[in-house]
């Protein structure tokens, strides 16, 4: 197979960000996917019913000429969050999901939630109206090993949730074990999970073998390889519990090349097409469009897209930009570190 035409896919973990950083990395992900969901860390974050429309505002006003893209707004769950404001923000449409973010655990999280106490009432109204739970699901227990965190969290915070309120429809975002994708497939129909690119390609060794390579470092962090293979086992066996939530996270490379670096990889330029090397590996490309394109939209409850886009494999790989520049400064793009010939062409 040389040739793959897919419905437009969406991606269902993006991080946009705002200001310079936005209008740098916004085309980058709209060249490629018809919607996404909006991560809401930003400073300060996006909390109410009015932050996530301000914020859509800005990302439509920033979208180049002829390009089409839908951001699907998120809000950012904190121990103030109001649960008839979030209500209000399903029944407007325009906010598709909420956030949790134990505090203290990524990204912008010092906001996020200490004490899941404290923010069930608007959990309850949550599942009393069927708006999804986005989890970045890892404990920040001091006392957790760093590459423990997602399991414990599944066991501590996320089942005991679940049973709480089985009702609740969740995405367990960005699963890096092979605990999480396990999880996923025994959940039911109201879970899923998301599975980064990066994942599927980088283990720890990527980011700690033969010296620190910062640009691999992401939250959750890259596990053993067997998780590595479990996720890629998971993403490509065409179960609908999967879908493609990149994670695209950019820092300024200022801020990824310190004593103490900021954590994501930004993928969105080219993730189609190491999507398409991945699942050719893997002898599962009939199933790369359930991945990007059918199984994410089939969860919350949206049609798939009506337009197409293509790939093709070619015999010279694909020559991607080392970074791409902003306002703010240079954003290192991924690195597979190896040869890709899926080449996306319309």
């Amino acid at each position: 197979m040389h040739r793959i035409t897919l419905h437009r896919p969406d991606d269902w973990h993006l991080h946009l960000r705002d200001g310079a950083m936005l209008r740098a990395v916004l085309p980058e992900s709209a060249r490629h996917f018809a919607r996404a969901i909006v991560m809401p860390n930003l400073v300060p974050p996006v909390v109410t019913l009015a932050d996530a429309m301000a914020y859509r505002q800005r990302i439509l006003a920033n979208l180049p000429p002829g390009m089409s893209f839908e951001p699907l707004m998120t809000l950012y769950l904190t121990e103030g969050t109001d649960p008839s404001d979030v209500e209000r923000a399903a029944a407007s449409g325009l906010v598709k999901a909420v956030k949790l973010y134990p505090a203290g655990a990524t990204t912008n999280s010092q906001s996020g939630v200490r004490n899941l106490d404290k923010v069930m009432p608007v959990l309850a109204a949550m599942a009393r109206i069927g708006l999804p739970l986005c989890t970045h699901g890892e404990v920040t227990d001091p006392q957790v090993d760093i590459f423990d965190r997602e399991a414990v969290f599944i066991d501590t915070v996320l089942d005991p949730l679940r049973r709480r309120l089985p009702e609740l429809r969740v995405v367990m975002e960005h699963v890096t074990t092979e605990e999480g994708v396990a999880y996923a497939a025994e959940g039911g129909d109201r879970l899923a999970a998301t599975i980064t690119t990066h994942h599927l390609i980088i283990n720890r060794n990527h980011i700690l073998a033969g010296g620190i390579r910062p640009h691999y470092y992401c939250l959750p962090v890259a596990k053993r390889e067997k998780h590595r293979l479990a996720l890629r086992k998971a993403a490509t066996s065409g179960s609908p519990r999967y879908f493609l939530g990149t994670d695209s996270a950019p820092h300024v490379d200022a801020l990824k090349e310190q004593a103490c670096g900021c954590a994501g990889c930004f993928t969105a330029p080219n993730t189609l097409s190491l999507l398409a090397h991945v699942f050719e590996e893997e002898e599962a490309l009939d199933r790369l469009e359930g991945f990007v394109s059918r199984h994410g939209p089939a969860f919350y409850g949206l049609p798939a897209n009506n337009g197409t886009i293509r790939l093709e494999k070619r015999a010279e790989p694909c020559v991607w930009p080392e970074k791409i520049a902003s306002d703010a400064g240079p954003v290192t793009v991924f690195n597979p570190g190896f040869p890709v010939y899926w080449h996306v062409v319309t």
